[in-house]
């Protein structure tokens, strides 16, 4: 299994040292980030140390769909568009959505993308679609960390991004050394990942009712 570094290296992420101390990326990170919104700034700075530095130039992908990969990132700086290659079959075609809608719990993580369809002939390479454009403060990966499935969208740099990479591995030290935080850390996690089945949930059920 390769180490958490070496996973980086090969998603071609440099690493810049840990992040140490999250709360000196200044208070509106703690209160407007779905993640870390709950943990004092010294809290805050114990997650840090757990995490990897990593920065990204404008065009970058940061996560790359069908990967794998046990890690997940917080973004500390920076604009990242989230990508999703979709497929619908319809009639002789294929039809797949040029801009995706995405919910979002806070403006300050993420906006909505407006929708447009076009189609393509089959055995057409499906060009990715924006599903959603993320902002500081905003979680991903962590679905893929926890259950190690291939990641379900990808994450490209729109502009300079900066955040911090959080590793299975670094999740178990910090339950060990600092159980509180720990314990904290996977409420969140799990709190995100409930917002967005039921936000999932929530779209499917307006689709179903135009039908």
């Amino acid at each position: 299994m390769k180490t958490l570094e070496e996973q980086l290296d090969a998603a071609g992420l440099q690493v810049f040292g840990c992040c140490e101390r999250l709360s000196a990326y200044g208070p509106d990170l703690l209160q407007n980030s779905p993640l870390l919104q709950d943990f004092t700034p010294a809290e805050a700075d114990i997650l840090g140390a757990s995490m990897l530095l990593v920065r990204a130039e404008p065009g970058q992908v940061m996560i790359r769909e069908g990967e794998s990969g046990d890690w997940m990132m917080l973004l500390l700086k920076g604009t990242v568009a989230v990508t999703k290659q979709i497929e619908v079959r319809n009639d002789d075609a294929f039809a797949y959505p040029v801009e995706g809608g995405h919910t979002a719990d806070t403006a300050d993580t993420a906006e909505t993308a407006d929708t447009a369809n076009t189609t393509a002939r089959p055995g057409a390479e499906v060009p990715a679609s924006r599903v959603a454009v993320i902002r500081r403060g905003a979680a991903i990966g962590e679905m893929s960390m926890l259950d190690s499935e291939p990641r379900y969208t990808s994450c490209t740099a729109i502009d300079a991004v900066e955040a911090g990479v959080l590793g299975r591995r670094a999740i178990a030290l910090l339950i060990r050394d600092h159980p509180g935080v720990g314990a904290k850390l996977l409420v969140k996690i799990t709190q995100l990942m409930a917002q967005r089945l039921r936000n999932t949930s929530n779209q499917l059920v307006k689709l179903l009712r135009k039908k």
